[in-house]
């Protein structure tokens, strides 16, 4: 697995990026300030997630998306994992909001996360559509952290 940080032209992963956050606008809150690291394997593009420091010595996973004939991999843990060590020794807090989802819940709290709260009616009175994950319309946001 090869991780690269990208610092040019961030925009050009916008496709993948969309993924991990519906709103190109969103995005663009969050995409230059942060830090975009990709993993590629074999060659192809597998992961992006952008990170970005929300006050001195707390970070932030502001969008993990894998691609999806490589979800299931191993591919989001792994950048999770990356993330958590290149933020390690220059903050101690790793956090993260996600959609309240059977998907990503789970998969946050394997990766080591713990819940710390949620943001009620988030998806609702930010985003300018309905999302859904898994069947089922995301309201609120469940904000997990992890101590570094």
């Amino acid at each position: 697995m090869d991780f690269r940080t990208i610092s040019d032209n961030k925009r050009d992963f916008l496709p993948l990026l969309l993924l991990g956050d519906e709103q190109e606008d969103m995005i663009a809150r969050y995409l230059d300030r942060g830090t975009l690291w990709t993993l590629c394997d074999g060659g192809v593009l597998r992961c992006v997630c952008v990170v970005t420091e929300e006050e001195p010595g707390t970070f932030e996973i502001k969008n993990l998306a894998v691609a999806p004939e490589s979800q299931r991999r191993g591919y989001g843990r792994a950048m999770v994992e990356y993330a958590a060590r290149q933020c390690r020794g220059r903050g101690t807090r790793l956090l993260v909001g996600t959609g309240d989802s059977p998907l990503t819940v789970p998969f946050y709290e394997a990766c080591g996360f713990r819940e710390c709260g949620r943001v009620k009616n988030y998806f609702t009175e930010h985003y300018d559509h309905p999302i859904f994950e898994a069947g089922r319309q995301l309201t609120d946001m469940v904000r997990f952290s992890m101590e570094l």
